[in-house]
């Protein structure tokens, strides 16, 4: 049976409901840490991942066109510079991880990237 749209309820008398199950309607405030945890190292592999893809974009469309350039010298050096900053941003994101690994370590949170550790140990019992 398919429900329509306005019959949803989004309200049953003692406060405001989702659409449908989360997976959350039985944490504890006490696993919030752990969920929060989840959610930044899945946003930093994420946005590694987007990085990579980009790298790749750019180095083949930048292979693409050294090819298709002919000889002219203008395209030559576009492709080249196109490769270059994909390759920069590449190494960007992968030294912005290893820096904040090495921050980590020397302020006394060796695995700050390991954010369930990080919050474990700030979380006063």
């Amino acid at each position: 049976m398919m429900k329509l749209a306005l019959d949803i309820k989004l309200f049953d008398g003692s406060g405001y409901m989702g659409f449908g199950p989360l997976g959350l309607e039985t944490m504890t405030p006490s696993a919030a840490p752990s969920l929060f945890a989840v959610f930044i190292s899945s946003t930093i592999g994420l946005i590694t991942l987007i990085a990579i893809i980009w790298f790749i974009i750019n180095l083949v469309t930048g292979a693409i066109s050294i090819i298709a350039s002919g000889g002219d010298k203008q395209a030559l050096e576009a492709a080249k510079k196109k490769i270059t900053s994909g390759l920069i941003g590449l190494l960007v994101t992968i030294f912005a991880l290893f820096i904040i690994g090495m921050i980590g370590w020397m302020i006394g949170f060796p695995s700050i990237l390991s954010f369930q550790d990080l919050f474990s140990k700030l979380i006063i019992k």
